[in-house]
């Protein structure tokens, strides 16, 4: 029998067209997580003027869909070290889009809230193992841009959301746009079911499973004798099949982790005060509801290019210099929109701006998952990156509080404010972290590539 080290055989091969195509089959769910995230975003002005109701009716109802991200974020990344990273992440695509679907069908403000929060387990449970799998499909020098490649989708899902909802609500109202945004996940998850594999590193983890291993591993290139035995990177030993909370806060991983939770908090606390509330904000302050839909898809549309750049940058640089500088730019265009006159008449140096802002927010938030991939081993990623966000959406719960308070007390420019105040303190926590992703451009790929690691 032959021991194969499945870490290396992945860490050290090629970066397949195989590879490619599992990547963009589990970036096609983050597509669906992002625009069913900020379609009720989108239609609150809408549901205000059907419902007759205040801006601030729909403050608790915005909380419960990151409160119930919160939870998904956890469960659903332990429930992938438990049960394989693809049956998590499709388990949860079809969980959120059938109740998505069910939205189009409440009347009241109460329901909406329920149903916001069950469909919230959902969309917190698909990123964590979306950015889980997608690390552990590729290379380790291809492995920032792969994780972040596939959470970008999440703006560029917000972005379809956003022009979705600028054509749909005004011709077809709010009903429609739930309809459209819960249809279309369940058909692509009943496809992805039939087409995406496990994660191999998970197949490694459980002997009955290693024929499955096997036969993925000979697709990726790799010849595999059908009597292999495998074990991790590294390790010397078999994968370890079960993970805990505990293990993040072990000395080795204390630091780190303390920095990814007040990184993660942060980011999606300023991420979510924009894109919960910039079209309520804008149409409150004269703007029409094609205008706000549209501002909000630039910040998204600004996500997409900053968060890809960003993930360039990292293979040249490395993830510390990157993130920290994309922090610094998010500061200053914070308080530059701060700063400006919103002008009903001139919507363009605001659209312009609404792009930056979005591109540093965005691109920080979506590299953030592929630093998490990097700072936690395989037997903990899922839970690592998990438990990251399920904090992060703690700060993402309380987005809808926060931003409701600022536009309140100092209308758009103290809302604005709250981004700059946000993106201080990522940056220290960013700061803080040891394990950021080295510069992998020009990594040498050894000549034992594909060689089992002993006998």
């Amino acid at each position: 029998m032959k021991t194969v080290d499945v870490g290396q055989l992945l860490d050290e091969g090629q970066w397949s067209g195989y590879q490619k195509l599992l990547i963009l089959g589990t970036a096609l769910t983050i597509i669906l997580d992002g625009i069913d995230n900020q379609l009720l975003g989108n239609a609150v002005p809408s549901l205000m003027r059907d419902w007759s109701l205040p801006r601030g009716a729909f403050t608790t109802v915005l909380a419960l869909g990151p409160l119930g991200m919160m939870f998904g974020g956890a469960l659903g990344g332990m429930l992938g070290d438990r049960i394989g990273r693809r049956t998590a992440l499709l388990s949860s695509v079809l969980a959120f889009a059938a109740l998505t679907l069910a939205i189009s069908t409440v009347n009241g403000v109460m329901l909406l809230g329920i149903l916001r929060f069950l469909a919230g387990l959902g969309l917190g449970g698909a990123m964590p193992n979306a950015a889980a799998l997608a690390s552990e499909y590729v290379p380790r020098r291809q492995r920032p841009f792969a994780v972040t490649l596939t959470i970008v989708c999440i703006p560029l899902g917000g972005t379809l959301a956003a022009l979705l909802s600028a054509q749909i609500l005004p011709v077809s109202g709010w009903r429609t746009l739930f309809i459209v945004g819960g249809i279309i996940p369940i058909a692509l998850a009943i496809l992805l079911f039939k087409v995406l594999p496990e994660s191999p590193r998970f197949l490694a983890s459980r002997r009955e499973r290693w024929p499955e291993l096997i036969a993925m591993l000979r697709k990726l290139g790799h010849n595999v004798p059908n009597d292999a035995a495998f074990v991790e990177a590294g390790a010397g030993q078999k994968v370890k099949a079960k993970a805990s909370m505990r293990d993040l806060f072990v000395p080795d991983f204390r630091r780190d982790t303390i920095g990814l939770f007040g990184s993660f908090f942060f980011c999606l606390l300023v991420n979510y005060v924009g894109i919960l509330l910039i079209p309520a904000m804008l149409t409150g302050s004269g703007f029409t509801q094609a205008v706000a839909s549209n501002a909000l898809a630039a910040w998204n549309f600004g996500g997409v290019g900053g968060a890809i750049i960003g993930a360039l940058i990292i293979q040249r640089l490395g993830s510390r210099i990157t993130m920290l500088s994309l922090s610094g730019i998010s500061i200053v265009s914070a308080f530059v929109m701060a700063a400006m006159q919103l002008d009903p008449q001139n919507t363009l140096p605001m659209i312009v701006m609404f792009v930056l802002l979005g591109g540093g927010l965005n691109a920080v938030q979506t590299t953030m998952y592929a630093l998490a991939a990097n700072v936690y081993p395989t037997e903990i990623r899922g839970t690592g990156i998990g438990t990251a966000v399920a904090v992060g959406r703690i700060g993402n719960v309380l987005a809808s509080y926060v931003g409701n308070f600022a536009l309140d007390r100092g209308g758009p420019p103290a809302y604005f404010s709250t981004f700059g105040i946000g993106m201080i303190v990522v940056f220290a926590s960013l700061a803080i972290i040891r394990r950021h992703i080295d510069r992998t451009t020009g990594a040498p790929v050894p000549a034992n590539v594909g060689a089992p690691a002993g006998h």
